[in-house]
C-alpha cells in the first residue's frame, strides 16, 4: 500500500521560509519523477516544482528564484524549500509522485494528503 505523509506546512510572514517535506511508503514500487503542487481558495490545482528521477528540475515561472526542489531516493523523499513566501504563495500544498511496480511498467501518480501553507503580509 501506497502512502504519502507530507508536513513543514504553516503560518509565515512575507519574506520567510518554509521548508515542506514528502515522504513515500512505496512497498514495492520504484520512485520516478515527483513534483509539489498548490491549490489556492477558489482557484485550480496547479504545478510549483517537479524533479525527474535523476534530478532534472522543472518550475513554475511565479516560483523561479524563489522554490528549490529536492529529493532524496535513499528516504524516499522530496522537499520543498521555499524562501521569499509571498502572500500570493498562499495554499494547499499537495506532492505528487509517479511510481512504477517491480512487477509492471504502468506508471501510476499519487498524491499526498496536502499541507497548509499561509504566507501574511
Amino acid at each position: 500500500q501506497v502512502q504519502l505523509v507530507e508536513s513543514g506546512g504553516g503560518l509565515v510572514q512575507a519574506g520567510g521560509s518554509l521548508r515542506l517535506s514528502c515522504v513515500a511508503s512505496a512497498g514495492a514500487f520504484s520512485l520516478n519523477a515527483m513534483g509539489w503542487y498548490r491549490q489556492a481558495p477558489g482557484k485550480q490545482r496547479e504545478l510549483v516544482a517537479t524533479i525527474t528521477r535523476d534530478s532534472s528540475t522543472n518550475y513554475a515561472d511565479s516560483v523561479k528564484g524563489r522554490f528549490t526542489i529536492s529529493r532524496d531516493n535513499a528516504k524516499n523523499t522530496v522537499y520543498l524549500q521555499m524562501n521569499s513566501l509571498k502572500p500570493e504563495d498562499t495554499g494547499v500544498y499537495y506532492c505528487n509522485i509517479k511510481m512504477t511496480p517491480w512487477t509492471s511498467s504502468s506508471e501510476y501518480g499519487f498524491w499526498g494528503q496536502g499541507t497548509q501553507v499561509a504566507v501574511s503580509s
